[in-house]
């Protein structure tokens, strides 16, 4: 997992760059949710042999298919959210620095780990 910070009205597709940076492993299919509906997003994950599975926002003139069985998938990653968020310091953000609240974010996912590990 690949956790960076944006500025807070910053559109979600701004910060698609930082997560899908080169030095990690090629997916093989892109959930996503409306909000990185953008022309450049799918010209790149189709140029890297990526599947976008990303509902279109209604405004789209162009109108592109949705693979609703995989786009159903995208839920673990909203549990998984919602896990990190139950965590009351990664939901307040009480960090001033952007590497203590990153950091936080990487022990509370690690721990999510360790206890899905013992189950």
């Amino acid at each position: 997992m690949r956790s960076d910070i944006t500025p807070g009205e910053t559109s979600d597709y701004r910060g698609f760059d930082l997560v899908m940076d080169d030095n990690l492993p090629e997916p093989c299919v892109l959930l996503a949710d409306r909000g990185y509906d953008s022309d450049k997003v799918r010209e790149n994950m189709e140029a890297r042999n990526i599947v976008p599975v990303i509902p279109m926002r209604k405004s789209r003139k162009l109108r592109v298919a949705v693979d609703r069985t995989l786009y159903r998938l995208r839920n673990l990653v909203e549990r998984c959210f919602n896990k990190l968020k139950n965590a009351c310091r990664v939901a307040t953000r009480y960090d001033k620095t952007a590497e203590s609240f990153l950091g936080f974010i990487d022990i509370t996912s690690i721990r999510l780990w360790f206890r899905h590990l013992s189950t």
